[in-house]
């Protein structure tokens, strides 16, 4: 999503957030994640000003101190950021990729579940069709990647062919490295 985005010509428009779409953000964190609600004071506080930031593509990106939070396609789930899912590594699903996987991540190819099911890899929770899920790396303590998971955990167990993770933020694109002050 983020290989050829670019700040400087992608923002059209950044606007803070009314006290009520805040609230409305925060209920769909809830409802997405589940695991999310015992940290939702600390990630987005209830006095803080959550500003959001409208690019092209339909991306709308939402913003804390200058920091990125959240993003989201039209109105799609929320992506948590991995500098997010790097303060809070329990709150978002987890699948881990094996060694050999990790420069084809970092580079933003998308997940394959040969990937997801060899010698190193972890599938531990039951994850469905298309939920957000933290990429991990065997050996690596922090996420390298965001995704969007392409079939159930227990298919790629059973198919293991094909996409299993779509790569949606990754280290070093083009997103981790952008600062919005």
């Amino acid at each position: 999503m983020f290989k050829k985005f670019d700040p400087r010509e992608s923002i059209s428009g950044r606007t803070a957030l009314k006290s009520s779409t805040q609230r409305a953000v925060r209920a769909k964190l809830v409802a997405e994640y589940t695991r999310i609600e015992q940290y939702l004071d600390e990630i987005l506080p209830k006095k803080s000003q959550l500003t959001l930031i409208k690019c092209q593509d339909h991306i709308s990106i939402y913003t804390l101190n200058d920091e990125v939070m959240f993003f989201q396609s039209f109105d799609d789930a929320l992506f948590p950021s991995i500098k997010l899912a790097h303060k809070f590594p329990d709150v978002f699903p987890k699948v881990q990729v094996d060694r050999g996987a990790i420069k084809f991540v970092l580079s933003g190819a998308n997940i394959m579940c040969p990937g997801l099911t060899s010698k190193g890899a972890q599938l531990n929770e039951a994850i469905e069709t298309d939920k957000v899920v933290a990429v991990f790396a065997e050996g690596k303590e922090h996420a390298v990647a965001i995704g969007l998971t392409k079939m159930s955990t227990a298919d790629i167990k059973s198919v293991n062919k094909g996409i299993g993770v779509d790569n949606i933020h990754y280290l070093g694109d083009p997103l981790w490295n952008t600062d919005f002050q």
